[in-house]
Formats: structure tokens, sequence, C-alpha cells
């Protein structure tokens, strides 16, 4: 038999457990019904003596991100920041060029036209978006009606340009480009910061990791918690019909108690049966919206070899015949266990899961040896990877995805509490969602709009602004003057014809003037 509480949290991730500490903080009895046998979600720390710790989910933080970096402090975590070095590399049609920066640059003049272009259109789109209502942006039912990939067919010029929009496309949502509305990237992107902080390492989403790993933030509030976290819990029946909110789980324990927060990706609602059942539209959004496709992957080695070349570690990788499109140095602070962390990304996941752990290995291998140059790339000592499609929990990594149409048709209900049920998840959250950061955000706005509906707090305190994290403090992203003033290529065109019409037009009249030509 469950137990009597205030409030039950469907999901131990961070999101969850961000909930349930800021509850038991304000007073509250708070019981965690998660499903797997650990906390943390869709971060998993593995320790094992070949690695000392890793994570085979959501690592990354960085500037901006400073619900996250308050709450891991609060906690007693401490960041690193990510090796940044050395040289990137840029491995495009078999060839490796190193650059240093968020990008790689480009030296063709219209490719370059093309390609700044892409960015500033990107960035220009998504501040037509409202980060807290999309659906609300001017334009929000014609860009929700087209996929990414109709976008970028209309953006880029170039097929340089259009294939590292595919590649950043998938890198960012893990998500083919012809699978997701054009809306929803745009909002996705803007509301992380602009395509120059999602991309970068330093200063961007990339910049840092915890020591000890990224699911010490879960586990060390389940710590605090104690028993009131169950485990192996999969919460399969919500009932408010009554006075109080009945929870059954998988065991057929009842866990009784005024308010849910579900804090599950928005499609595991599909394993639980409501009454009454859910609205329409919640009923209808919660079948329409996948999670992307990823198997992360880390290739541990002797030492740091990369390094030796004046490589970062860091390998944007193009080309349908690489498994993997993006790499990080996944390398302790300490220089000790040096490793290559890669993403297997969107239709290259499904793909590539046929394969064997060690087929897949020496995939990876063969790619970095290539790329770096170097036969060490070769010799690996160790490998962790983790696919995430297969996870029955989670549903797949980062993060949810939204085809075509559905944001403006079914996203106003994202947040929308069905009765006593309130919602929090990274998909709910409105800076940073798909991170942990906007998991921590969507897990406290959730826990503060059960707090006002108590009478505890008002209304204006359920959003709550961040200060800025004293650790790490965020550069501004500056736009020098060409980027934002260079014409794009159909821009370009126009200017080369409508000088050449000019250029045309005076050559006649001059040669009107001095009797060499009649006007007929």
């Amino acid at each position: 038999m469950g137990s009597k509480c205030d409030v039950v949290v469907v999901g131990g991730g961070i999101s969850g457990m961000a909930a349930a500490k800021l509850l038991n903080d304000s007073g509250l009895n708070v019981v965690v019904l998660e499903a797997r046998d650990r906390v943390g979600g869709r971060t998993y720390t593995v320790r094992n003596q070949m690695v000392k710790y890793v994570d085979l989910g959501g690592s990354y933080v960085g500037p901006t991100q400073n619900h996250v970096l308050r709450l891991a402090k609060e906690l007693g975590l401490e960041t690193y920041k990510v090796n940044d070095v050395e040289y990137e590399i840029h491995y495009v049609k078999g060839k490796s060029y190193k650059f240093r920066g968020a990008l790689p640059p480009v030296w063709n003049p219209i490719a370059y036209l093309d390609y700044n272009n892409l960015w500033r259109t990107i960035d220009d789109m998504g501040k037509e978006i409202p980060n807290e209502a999309p659906w609300k942006a001017p334009l929000a039912e014609e860009w929700d009606r087209m996929t990414m990939k109709e976008l970028l067919d209309k953006i880029c010029w170039t097929e340089s340009t259009k294939n590292f929009a595919t590649l950043f496309v998938n890198l960012c949502v893990t998500a083919e480009t012809y699978e997701i509305s054009a809306l929803w990237f745009l909002w996705y992107v803007k509301q992380c910061g602009g395509t120059t902080r999602i991309i970068s390492i330093s200063n961007g989403g990339q910049e840092r990791k915890f020591v000890g790993g990224s699911s010490q933030i879960s586990e060390r509030i389940m710590d605090m918690l104690g028993d009131r976290v169950k485990l192996e819990r999969p919460v399969t029946h919500i009932d408010q019909t009554g006075e109080n909110i009945l929870v059954e789980t998988l065991n057929h324990e009842v866990y009784e108690a005024k308010y849910v927060i579900s804090a599950i990706p928005p499609v595991l609602g599909m394993k639980i049966h409501y009454n009454p059942p859910l609205p329409m539209l919640r009923n209808q959004l919660i079948t329409r919206v996948p999670l992307g496709s990823v198997i992360k992957c880390i290739v541990y080695y002797k030492e740091t070899f990369w390094r030796k070349k004046n490589y970062s570690g860091t390998m944007i990788i193009e080309g349908e015949e690489a498994a993997v499109a993006y790499t990080l140095d996944d390398t302790k602070p300490d220089g000790k266990y040096p490793a290559i962390m890669g993403f297997i990304l969107a239709h290259k996941a499904r793909k590539l899961a046929r394969l064997t752990k060690e087929e897949r290995l020496n995939k990876l291998c063969e790619l970095y040896a290539k790329v770096l140059g170097s036969q060490e790339a070769l010799k690996p000592v160790h490998y962790e990877e983790k696919n995430w499609c297969e996870e029955q929990y989670s549903g797949g990594c980062y993060t949810t995805y939204f085809p075509p149409g559905i944001m403006t048709q079914f996203g106003r209900v994202l947040r929308q509490p069905v009765g006593r049920i309130y919602f929090a998840g990274t998909e709910t959250g409105t800076h940073w969602s798909g991170y942990m950061e906007g998991a921590v955000e969507a897990g406290e706005r959730a826990a503060r709009e059960i707090l006002h509906a108590m009478g505890k707090i008002p209304e204006d305190e359920i959003w709550q602004s961040e200060p800025e994290s004293r650790d790490v403090p965020a550069q501004p992203i500056t736009e020098t003057f060409l980027e934002r003033h260079l014409p794009s290529v159909p821009g370009l065109l126009k200017l080369i014809g409508l000088t050449t019409i000019l250029s045309a037009t005076a050559l006649g009249f001059l040669a009107h003037k001095r009797g060499l030509l009649v006007w007929l």
C-alpha cells in the first residue's frame, strides 16, 4: 500500500526532483514515483574503474543556464570547462580543416554570403517568436506548416551551406530536417540564446560539465528526501474523481495526494490511464510529439594524442558515411581517462543500432583516425555507449520534437494543468528547453503553481527570473557590421542585376547625347 501526501511527483528526472526539492523546502509532504531503478531520467552517470564516472545522458551546462547552475551549487556540485584550448576540426569531403571559434570559416565568397545569411535568418526569424508562447508569433501558422527542410531549401543557395545547416539541425535536436516544424526549431534555437550560443563551447551550451557527473543533481536531492523517493514504481493510473487524487503504480501501490506533478516527456503520458479522461487537446497532443534519436558514444584512449597534434578533440564531421557528426573531448579535468565523446544522430542512430557494439566502436575509431590523421585513434582502451532510443521511460533523447502543424494546434496545452495535475519536464521549459536548465526551470515553475493553488504564494511569483551565475558569467554574443549587413546570395544577384541595368542605361544615355544612338 502507498501513502498520503500533499503532492505526488511522477518522474524522478532533474525536473521532477527539482520540483520535489522546492515543495519539500516549502514545508510540503512530497512523494516521487520513478519508473526506473535510478533517479536522473535523461541524465545518467555510470561509474566504473575504466572511466571513474561518465555521463551517458545530459551532461553540458554553460552561461545563461542559471537555474541549473544555482541548484547544482546549492547541492555542492562544481563545474569544469570542456577542453577548447587547441584547434577544432571541420571535416568535409574527405579533408580536415582546423579552425577556432564557434563555427568553421568559409573561404568561398558566395558560400560565405550564403552561410552568413543562414545564421542571420534563423536568428532574425527567432526574434519574432515569444519564448513562452511560440504559437503567438506573427507568422506562426505559416512557419509551423513548413518543415525545416523546406525552410532550408528556401534560405540556402549553396550545397555546402545546406549540408552544414542540416548537420546543425541534426545536432541541436537529434531529428531530421524533414521531421520537424520550422516554427518549433526556430523557437528552440531562439530560447537557447540563438545560433552562436547553442552551438558554442566557450560562452555557449557546451562550455562545462559537472565534476562527478550530472546524475548527482537528482541523487543528492534523493538523499535529502530519503524514502519519499520510490524507485521502480511506474505510474499506471491517476484518478481525480474523489476529494484526493489517487495515483496507482504498476505494483498496485496507491498514493493519495492533493496535487500531482507530471515530470515525464509528454508522450509517456500515454502509458497512464486517467479518470476522468484527459481533455481532447491534451489527449491528442501526447500522441503527436516523439523524442529524437541519438546514441551517445565515448571512446577511451591511453593518452590525449589529439592534443599533441594541437587539436582540442572537437570535430564537426560532414558526410552520410560518417557515423558521428560531432565530437568533444571528454577527458577528466585533471587530464586522466583520455576520451572522445561523439553523437550518432537521427537517422544514423536508427541505422547503426543494427550493428553490434564492437562494430559501432570500429566505425568510430576508423572515422577518428581519418579526421585526426592518426593511427592512435585505432587503439581504444575502453568504450561506453548509450542508445537512448531503446529507453522505454524516455522514448529517446535529447528532447521531444514537434512535427509540422503540431505547435500551433496543440502547443498551448503543453503547460496547462489538467484539474490538479500540473506539468513539468524540460519540454515545458521556456529557456533552454531540452537541456537540464529547462528541466529545472520547469520543475520549479510547476512546484510554484501548486504553492499558488494552495494560497501560499501570489500568482506573480509563479514565474521567477533567475540571477546570473557568478561562477559562470555570460559574455554577450556580438555580431560584426558585416555579419549584419552583408547581402544574401539572391541579394547580391539583385544588386549585380540592378548595377548592370543602371550601367546599361547610363551608357545608352551618353551614346544618345553624343548622337551615337537614336531613341526609337
